[in-house]
């Protein structure tokens, strides 16, 4: 048994209560960045943590140049803290990734805020990792299907895209479904409306906008049709 450190007796590593963003970097520059920090301000506001601003607006400046790079903002009580880390490439088949419908629920008060509330996150892609699929979704209290484990999920209705409504506001989603220049609604996306679901994509600072190839549930396998993003945005591609 180990004597946990003072450091670690705070709120914000026994409770995690903290709010961050995972911010996609090339040559040391961050992509989104604006949207990134916006997002960061509301998520700590709501937790009552202070504001980032401040001290956010220097890390830019002081991050390595690396080819392709994750930085991580991390809000706390005691302030901002940072870490730039290389990007892991992902490989994905040009038919796209797979989608497992997991059991897992989003927190019903803090699943539309980045927190450090993530443990459904975790089981989730533990559950999608032993079956094979690239990604998990997760459910809301009502069962809707309504983020993923790592990304935000899109998808295409009778030709209208949706962005799936009840989790986080992805900030790669929004910009995605932005340069599309397509209409687009949120709304609720749940297991009955996945027959009729022609295209799919997910989207995350740490793999870009990816095409579904099919989605999963214990029941059923829907295929989709493939189609890799056509705008030209750094922050769309999977890192290489």
């Amino acid at each position: 048994m180990t004597r946990l450190p003072d450091a670690y007796a705070g709120s914000a590593w026994l409770h995690g209560l903290t709010a961050f963003t995972t911010v996609r970097t090339q040559a040391g520059a961050p992509l989104l960045w604006d949207a990134h920090l916006a997002r960061l301000r509301a998520d700590a506001a709501v937790l009552g943590l202070p504001d980032p601003a401040a001290e956010a607006e220097g890390v830019p400046d002081r991050l390595d140049a690396l080819p392709e790079g994750r930085l991580r903002l991390t809000v706390t009580p005691d302030g901002l803290f940072w870490s730039h880390a290389p990007l892991a490439p992902v490989r994905v088949p040009r038919a796209g990734v797979t989608l497992w419908c997991s059991d897992v629920q989003v927190h019903p008060q803090l699943g539309a805020h980045k927190t450090g509330n993530y443990v459904p996150y975790l089981l989730a892609a533990r559950a999608a990792a032993t079956r094979g699929h690239f990604e998990a979704l997760l459910r809301g209290e009502r069962g809707a299907l309504v983020d993923g484990s790592r990304t935000s999920l899109i998808v295409e209705v009778r030709g209208e895209l949706i962005a799936a409504a009840g989790g986080l506001p992805g900030v790669t989603r929004a910009a995605f479904l932005a340069a599309t220049g397509r209409a687009w609604r949120t709304a609720p996306v749940t297991s009955q409306d996945l027959p009729g679901v022609a295209r799919a994509w997910i989207a995350g600072s740490g793999v870009g906008v990816l095409p579904v190839a099919a989605i999963y549930d214990d029941a059923s396998t829907y295929t989709l049709a493939s189609s890799w993003p056509t705008a030209r945005h750094p922050a769309f591609h999977p890192p290489r």
